[in-house]
């Protein structure tokens, strides 16, 4: 079920309205119709893998409970093992099994050897490395006695299936989202409406901006052998673009769902294109799964903590690399992850990666020159990954990027889209002090109404049909 569907236009009204309707009743009443919602809302996709989920929440509730109650070293690392194992090795099948075999088998071929490996033909499920991750790091605190495991196997359940982020984030720590399920939740009409209004933004970034762009994007990549340069440089501004509309408006859509049943979800996105270098870039965009990778790969791996500078900087790529492949089974995805550490490899070395803590331009109209740069620089750093991680593969992406920098200028083409990034840019640069872009509550009457009403015309004028899915749902 898609978001941008009519179906989810009567799904969420329907579930509003019970579970607040339970509220009298009791708070497991209310549960038990989220966790309900949850798997009818996720068997719409395919109800095949209904039991996939329950299982992995399963096991780590299980394990969870047998963590907190054994003090012996060996035996807590046994149980964490067990968690980790059946999470990647579930997570590792069906999203990357026929990469390693016909990796192998390419390999194989090179050396002369005739490969004849087991090939299968695997469905991904969607949203499977968002709750496998959010389900093992509830595991991994409880081994780091960080928090202590719930006995209530209904409101784990509900916490690992949470419709709203459910297929594609934000991935949610047990230790902000569980408590949440355990405790009364109580309607907040101020909540709610600003819940509304990002659902709103969320919506019209996806179905107005990205959806447009979409076609444009697949166009020009496809053709790429057709177009000069400047046509190249448009496809990869307008695919930097529609991911992050595509991205965001989910995950905008999520939190302000979220929000209409009492819940507070963790921001995953902060005006990224603003960043003044690849640092700050990374501590903005997709923050959930960045902070994850960073507390569950990074930091464990020995971070920047009493090792030398050469383990660092090892360590800071592997962590990159790891986290373009989990994107997906493909080597564009892993020279993504590795380029942006090769791009933050020079700001760790000078010392320079957690600067820039603070909003752009803050109290101000306009940026200084000099961040005027940094952000012009940072954004084409940015770009030059994007293609990558857009492209087929290794050679369509170099072949593109070489074509774009050798091909030449000619007269404007391709340039329908450049409106949709224009009205992005502005709105969110004016709103950059705010948590989204429709954060307006404060303005006057007149002027938000007309805002809304704007928004609402330009997703019916402009929004595409079709219910095209969310880029992330294939990873």
């Amino acid at each position: 079920m898609l978001f941008n569907s009519f179906a989810f236009a009567v799904f969420l009204p329907l579930v509003f309205i019970c579970y607040w309707a339970l509220q009298r009743r009791s708070l497991r009443a209310q549960n038990v119709l989220l966790l309900v919602a949850s798997y009818f809302f996720y068997g719409c996709w395919d109800w095949r893998f209904l039991g996939l989920i329950a299982f992995s929440s399963a096991v780590d509730y299980v394990i969870g409970i047998k963590l907190d109650a054994t003090e012996k070293s060996a035996s807590r690392k046994r149980w964490l093992l067990i968690s980790v194992a059946v999470n990647l090795g579930v997570l590792g099948f069906f999203k990357y099994y026929g990469f390693f075999v016909e990796s192998l088998a390419e390999g194989m071929e090179s050396l002369g050897i005739q490969a004849n490996l087991p090939t299968l033909r695997i469905i991904l499920p969607v949203g499977i490395s968002f709750y496998t991750f959010q389900s093992l790091s509830y595991t991994i605190d409880i081994y780091r006695r960080q928090i202590r495991p719930t006995h209530d196997a209904l409101a784990f359940f509900t916490f690992v299936s949470f419709f709203p982020q459910l297929v594609a984030g934000p991935i949610e720590r047990a230790s902000h989202l569980l408590p949440q399920f355990l405790s009364p939740r109580h309607f907040d009409t101020g909540l709610a409406k600003d819940g509304l209004r990002q659902i709103l933004w969320g919506l019209f970034k996806k179905i107005v901006i990205a959806d447009n762009l979409a076609g444009l994007v697949e166009n020009i990549f496809v053709n790429y052998k057709d177009y000069d340069a400047s046509v190249l440089f448009l496809g990869t501004l307008y695919f930097a673009i529609q991911i992050y509309c595509d991205f965001s408006g989910y995950s905008d859509i999520a939190i302000g769902t979220a929000r209409l049943f009492g819940f507070d979800l963790m921001r995953n996105f902060a005006y990224p294109y603003f960043s003044r270098d690849i640092g700050e870039f990374w501590r903005r965009w997709h923050i959930s799964l960045s902070t994850w990778f960073r507390d569950y790969v990074y930091i464990p791996l020995g971070g920047s903590q009493g090792v030398s500078r050469w383990h660092h900087f090892s360590v800071l790529l592997i962590t990159f690399v790891i986290s373009g492949f989990w994107h997906g089974a493909n080597w564009t995805f892993i020279v993504w992850g590795l380029l942006n550490g090769l791009f933050y490899l020079p700001l760790v070395v000078s010392n320079k990666h957690k600067r820039h803590q603070e909003i752009v331009a803050q109290g101000r109209w306009l940026p200084s020159l000099r961040e005027t740069f940094q952000i012009s620089m940072t954004f084409a750093f940015t770009l030059m990954a994007w293609v990558f991680f857009r492209a087929d593969s290794l050679t369509h992406a170099v072949d593109y990027l070489t074509r774009m920098t050798t091909a030449g200028w000619s007269s404007p083409q391709m340039i329908r889209g450049i409106p949709y990034v224009t009205v992005l840019l502005i709105a969110e640069w004016i709103q950059r002090e705010k948590p989204h872009t429709l954060s307006i509550a404060s303005a006057p009457v007149f002027v938000r109404w007309t805002i809304y009403y704007c928004v609402i015309g330009a997703i019916f004028l402009f929004g595409k049909t079709g219910h095209v899915p969310f880029i992330y749902f294939q990873f």
